[in-house]
């Protein structure tokens, strides 16, 4: 029996019901299951740092089972970032243990009189005193509550979440991150300072599940894109993103930087101390590394690619060591490593316009001290630019005005990920439409960075070659509905993307036979891909009862009207000049494509056809 529960925090009180099923189901479980909860309960008037706003931490059916990459856990409520739907991911261990206690959902409500640390064993729930443990940074948290619940999982935040940062994250098993959308300061504003689970049952499947997924277990195994990240991680990444022009730095002034080696995979491989992976991971792609002496001396998780991005080319940086251990502070102080650094180059950026000085930080280009200092400054939300960067970069530059606005690289107040607009158009189209704000792993639009001619040819045949190419905006809203889409259908199952949309190692038909095998769920592909569809379009009817539309699908201004160069790296010759993003074109033929007005709100016919008749009323 799968159960939810009910932890109201300012009376303490803890209901455990059973999960509705036919609403699981028909949302698939975890990031949908949660819209669903959010939709009915947080209204427009709620206010996401109080008491009112809903904080859920949801699995999904396959989380915690033997089917590959089955690890992840999603943290949703109103985001404090963006005002709008907000959520985040997560993987490692805590999400399996946490299914394994026997729930779907845990939905937080009120606000704690003091810190407080809520106890899952098996299906018993507690809440503990957690005034011990407010003011200590994640690693202190996790290493201190392991040792008073032996065997134990944890996800708490540290000081950015206490100190109710926007960019605020929450960190489970040291170095996994549900990072986006602010989660960690509505945590910190219910006074939760951290989530314990200990499990010792196991998840029940029939055999015939059993069978499938361990089918689908070796087909991701030997896949080669999942050896190639097992050897590297996403590291990888780098070299071929600066060939292509889709390698951020200084703020999204440069679009290739000559220093990559600097900061690749190679590069990383000289700290590497170890590969691991998660739960019920083939691909195995985590890397710890290790830094052995000198200032940075450090030892951690990571860093993956968009950290790699964030604390090097995009605020100036070559020092991989450097790297490290700004991914190491963000995990210990409990931050979004993509918003904090992109925080930090905007500020970089005001100084070069000379919108923003600092008594004791340079904020030059690279700063060491810069980087490292402001880290520490947004989490404690130190007077000044602590605590002006500390409420995103949106917020930021409302406040310094003049100019600074141009200079805020976030879509509906979220900082954007490490891609280029003007190289890759469907990562341009994804950013502006995603419902949680800048976003790559909303849509994970990949078809065309990867050159997936099976992909593409499966589900696109009208549209090719040109959907292959990236540079062109040519049938990007046709990739980025079905991307979209399958992107909610693995969070909502709880599984990762690199078996799904970053490589179509997996296709939604697999994942249909593997649910058919389990009770309650008969979904055939196109069943699948209609659920994914209505989790798309209940979040979208979210945000448009908060008033967002169109106005709010947009990229910042340097995309449309600054046009990027890309250079050959080896010989300096141009390749192409002149890339700006025709987003209206894009938005236009999205729109229409999935049946909503030109102003991005869904048509009532649309939501009748996914079963969403309730919220018609919000149009």
């Amino acid at each position: 029996m799968a159960l939810t529960a009910f932890i109201n925090l300012s009376t303490g009180k803890i209901t455990i019901e059973e999960s509705p099923a036919e609403t699981v189901q028909k949302y698939l479980g975890s990031r949908g299951y949660a819209a669903k909860i959010l939709y009915d309960n947080v209204g427009v008037d709620v206010e996401p740092l109080s008491p009112e706003n809903y904080l859920i931490f949801s699995t999904g059916p396959l989380t915690g089972t033997p089917w590959p990459t089955s690890a992840r856990y999603t943290v949703t409520a109103k985001s404090p970032l963006t005002g709008a739907y907000g959520y985040a991911n997560s993987s490692g261990f805590f999400g399996p243990e946490l299914r394994r206690a026997g729930f779907d959902a845990l939905v937080f409500t009120g606000r704690s009189k003091h810190p407080v640390v809520l106890v899952v064993d098996d299906n018993n729930l507690s809440l503990v005193d957690g005034g011990d443990l407010w003011g200590k940074d994640t690693e202190e948290t996790e290493n201190l509550l392991k040792k008073r619940y032996d065997g134990s999982r944890v996800a708490s935040i540290g000081p950015g979440g206490e100190n109710l940062v926007k960019i605020s994250s929450v960190i489970n098993d040291y170095g996994r991150a549900a990072a986006r959308c602010g989660m960690g300061a509505v945590m910190g504003s219910k006074n939760l300072k951290a989530v314990v689970t200990r499990a010792s049952g196991k998840i029940p499947y029939p055999d015939a599940f059993k069978k499938v997924a361990l089918e689908m277990m070796k087909k991701v195994g030997k896949h080669p894109e999942a050896k190639f990240l097992r050897k590297w991680g996403t590291a990888v990444l780098v070299d071929p993103k600066n060939i292509s022009g889709d390698f951020p730095a200084r703020n999204h002034q440069e679009v290739q930087v000559p220093y990559w080696k600097d900061v690749n995979a190679e590069m990383v491989d000289n700290y590497l101390e170890k590969n691991d992976g998660c739960f019920s991971c083939p691909i195995r792609c985590s890397r710890f590394t290790k830094i052995e002496e000198g200032k940075y001396t450090c030892s951690t998780e990571g860093p993956e690619y968009e950290t790699i991005n964030s604390f090097g080319p995009m605020v100036g940086n070559s020092n991989m060591e450097l790297i490290i251990y700004a991914n190491l502070l963000c995990n210990r102080y409990g931050l979004d490593t993509i918003s904090t650094g992109v925080s930090i180059a905007f500020a970089m950026e005001c100084h070069q316009r000379r919108l923003l000085n600092d008594d004791e930080l340079s904020l030059e280009w690279g700063d060491e001290e810069s980087i490292t200092g402001l880290i520490e400054r947004i989490a404690y939300r130190q007077e000044g630019l602590g605590d002006l960067l500390a409420e995103g970069v949106k917020r930021a530059a409302e406040k310094i005005g003049g100019s600074a606005e141009k200079y805020a690289m976030q879509v509906k107040g979220m900082e954007m990920p490490r891609q280029e607009p003007r190289t890759t158009k469907g990562m341009a189209l994804a950013h502006s439409t995603s419902n949680r704000g800048a976003d790559h792993l909303y849509a994970l639009p990949t078809i065309d960075l990867t050159g997936n001619v099976e992909a593409a040819e499966k589900f696109f045949p009208e549209c090719m070659p040109e959907i292959l190419e990236r540079t062109s905006e040519k049938y990007k809203p046709e990739m980025n509905i079905l991307s979209e889409a399958y992107c909610a259908i693995s969070d909502a199952l709880g599984v990762c993307k690199f078996s799904t949309t970053e490589a179509f190692i997996l296709y939604p038909e697999d994942f249909a036979r593997g649910l058919s095998e389990l009770p309650g769920y008969d979904l055939d592909e196109e069943g699948i891909i209609k659920a994914g569809e209505r989790i798309v379009n209940i979040e979208r009817m979210y945000n448009v009862r908060q008033g967002f539309d169109r106005k709010d699908d947009q990229l910042p201004s340097r995309f449309l009207t600054e046009p990027a160069t890309l250079i050959d790296m080896e010989t300096k010759e141009i390749i192409k000049e002149g890339l700006i993003v025709d987003l209206d074109y894009m938005l236009d033929r999205y729109y229409r494509l999935r049946n909503w007005t030109a102003e991005g709100i869904p048509s009532a016919d649309k939501l009748r056809e996914l079963g969403l008749e309730e919220t018609i009323k919000d149009l």
